[in-house]
């Protein structure tokens, strides 16, 4: 009997098409080796591994808050350099006047502003983002007391009502004692004339607030631009 040994020489693929010799590298790891190629990659692998659980030695031996401090400054430092820009985010809105500074850090601010350009949209109050409770840093300042409207003023009330406080701060205690038990009436005569004037020729409609708008702290110290013209000079700026 012989003895016949058959050695198997792999083919190597010709590869003539030029978009295909991207593939060579993924054929390579189906073909047949010869025993020292195999032993070599062997020994590759082993000092690859050996090198890796080196590196997770190290690593282990860190400390765990820092490399969470790392990875938390690095998430932020992605987020920053992925976030766009008011200016760029109002070229792209529709409506950006809605626009704001902090919706440039929501999670998709297209979708906000759009949501915010809604005609009828009721806006989120202004102190959402306040750490404080709402209307806490009102806390001791000085309720003004309550003004008539011009309209009744230009009736005279208020001089007559000063006029008869005057008269009862003058009068001795046994007559403020008799007109707490019998009052005298009509004591502030108004001609009916001005309250019918007052009432239905020059009553002005009070400021009201818009669909939505929520009051918030200092929203009565604001400068409404619809109130000022342009090229009309206020007493104040004139005197400073």
């Amino acid at each position: 009997k012989l003895d016949v040994e058959v050695e198997w020489v792999p083919e190597k693929p010709i590869v003539l098409a030029p978009e295909f010799e991207d593939f060579q590298k993924v054929f390579k790891h189906f073909q047949l080796q010869d025993q020292e190629t195999a032993a070599t990659i062997e020994t590759e692998g082993k000092d690859h591994n050996t090198k890796d659980a080196d590196k997770k030695d190290d690593d282990s031996g860190s400390d765990p808050e820092e490399d969470a401090e790392k990875q938390a400054a690095s998430k932020k430092k992605l987020k920053r350099l992925n976030r766009m820009s008011v200016a760029v985010l109002k070229q792209m809105a529709k409506h950006p006047e809605v626009v704001e500074w902090i919706d440039v850090t929501s999670s998709d601010p297209h979708l906000l502003v759009q949501l915010k350009g809604y005609r009828n949209t009721v806006p989120v109050p202004s102190h959402w983002s306040q750490k404080r409770k709402y209307l806490q840093g009102k806390r001791g300042i000085e309720k003004l007391p309550f003004e008539l409207p011009d309209f009744i003023k230009d009736t005279g009330i208020m001089e007559l009502r000063n006029a008869v406080k005057e008269k009862e701060d003058a009068s001795k205690l046994k007559t403020k004692t008799r007109e707490r038990v019998q009052p005298k009436m009509g004591k502030i005569d108004i001609d009916y004339q001005k309250l019918h004037d007052a009432f239905f020729r020059y009553q002005t409609r009070p400021r009201l607030t818009m669909h939505g708008e929520l009051y918030h702290e200092g929203k009565e110290f604001e400068t409404k631009a619809k109130e000022v013209k342009p090229g009309h000079l206020s007493e104040d700026l004139i005197a400073a």
